[in-house]
């Protein structure tokens, strides 16, 4: 559940229209911090709803929505919102990077990270933390059973999801 909104609109004019001169379209950039509070240690967020809500909000019909995890230790992916596909991925995700396995990174001796996360960090690097897709008719372009997919990896934790939505 989102806890915080930042908004930070902008609008500049470009010039456009197949390289004709002096015909102005309205480019504008709509931005917006979203923010959960996870609950679990590895948790999937389905976050395609507020992405929307967000497209919708910003007046923009037709670019690019870009999201941006302000985390490392985070993800935000596509994929299919279900729940046995949700259980098969944290078991993938957990058998690839163990938790328990040695890492330098949890290890006093070459760090001064003591959460012990460097499973989290990457797991958070092999899924990414950005994600750019299209705007069509004010709403995020999906194919039928994609959902976009925010992981956390470190939690429970307060996180952050940048959303920009730049367009016409």
């Amino acid at each position: 559940m989102p806890t915080t909104n930042t908004e930070t609109p902008a609008e500049v004019a470009i010039e456009s229209n197949g390289g004709r001169t002096g015909v102005q379209i309205g480019y504008r950039v709509f931005s917006r911090i979203v923010d959960w509070i996870t609950t679990e240690r590895m948790e999937l967020l389905n976050v395609t709803d507020r992405v929307n809500e967000i497209v919708r909000k910003s007046g923009i019909r037709d670019g690019l929505v870009h999201l941006q995890s302000l985390h490392t230790t985070t993800a935000v992916f596509l994929n299919e919102w279900q729940d046995a596909l949700r259980h098969d991925v944290k078991t993938f995700l957990s058998q690839m990077v163990q938790h328990d396995q040695y890492w330098r990174h949890n290890d006093p001796e070459h760090s001064d990270c003591e959460r012990s996360n460097a499973d989290s960090h990457l797991r958070g690097m092999l899924l990414g933390q950005t994600l750019c897709l299209q705007v069509r008719n004010a709403s995020v372009l999906l194919g039928t059973w994609q959902s976009i997919i925010f992981a956390e990896f470190d939690g429970p934790r307060t996180r952050s999801l940048a959303v920009q939505v730049s367009g016409i």
